[in-house]
């Protein structure tokens, strides 16, 4: 989460950003230049030296850009360094994040469809050690590991799935896990919703499901978006898990908390 004069930048540039038009294509040349900063760091000092005019660093990379990305995320992009930032890598993490968003709008009435994807994603990632490991082999180039990307999802999930999974892998975040994880987050955030993990030994009836979100939409005051593990060491009951808080009502929290004051 960025703080201070980062989060007033980030708002400035965020209002510039369309909400309409070839967003897919934005969103590519977000994550692209946020790579280049990332990469050139004497481009990413001038770009945030707060001793350059506001309008000199936009012309630096009007002149950069030019060409090359799309008038729309050139806008964003000199909108971005026309400001100050509390840090150098902030710059850079804003304007992945406002890719992400521009992902997100892309899909349209699909946003709910493209935060099921990147959890399923997520999930099929950290239940499969191979695939973790080719994903963080640093011998691996990021052509080769996108081209992974493009046989395993590439036609059978949204585009901006793909472009989002692609990105993960720009080692912007700790993992890709964390990474696609921070998306869904976004995708949510864009909706206006929250988002519960929610842990059962047994899929959801769709009721059941319905209840549940209407639930807790009711109790947190807004849409809240479940992301469903079936895991069957939880025996019965659910566990549900929404930003710090937990809501444990599972067979095995109960029969673990029993043992506890057994053996106590």
């Amino acid at each position: 989460m960025m703080r201070g004069a980062s989060a007033d930048a980030y708002a400035a540039a965020a209002a510039v950003l369309p909400g309409t038009g070839d967003l897919g294509k934005v969103a590519q040349d977000l994550f692209g230049t946020a790579d280049l900063l990332r990469a050139e760091p004497a481009l990413r000092r001038v770009a945030t030296d707060v001793s350059i005019p506001g309008e000199a660093k936009a012309e630096l990379l009007r002149g950069v850009l030019a060409g090359k990305v799309s008038t729309e995320a050139l806008e964003v992009v000199t909108a971005a360094v026309s400001q100050r930032w509390t840090s150098g890598r902030d710059l850079g993490d804003a304007l992945e994040q406002l890719g992400v968003v521009a992902a997100v709008r892309s899909t349209g009435d699909d946003a709910g469809r493209l935060e099921d994807e990147l959890f399923e994603v997520a999930q099929l990632v950290q239940a499969n050690p191979e695939l973790r490991d080719a994903f963080s082999d640093p011998a691996r180039t990021r052509a080769d590991k996108s081209g992974l990307v493009d046989s395993l999802f590439g036609g059978k999930a949204l585009p901006a799935t793909v472009s989002l999974v692609q990105q993960s892998l720009s080692g912007s975040h700790r993992t890709v896990g964390v990474a696609i994880a921070a998306y869904q987050r976004i995708a949510a955030e864009v909706r206006g919703q929250g988002v519960a993990t929610v842990h059962v030994a047994r899929p959801l009836a769709d009721a059941d499901r319905e209840r549940l979100a209407a639930s807790l939409s009711s109790t947190y005051g807004r849409a809240i978006h479940l992301n469903v593990v079936v895991d069957p060491a939880v025996i019965g009951g659910i566990r549900v898990e929404i930003g710090d808080d937990v809501i444990d009502g599972t067979v095995s929290s109960r029969l673990d908390d029993a043992g506890r004051k057994l053996a106590g």
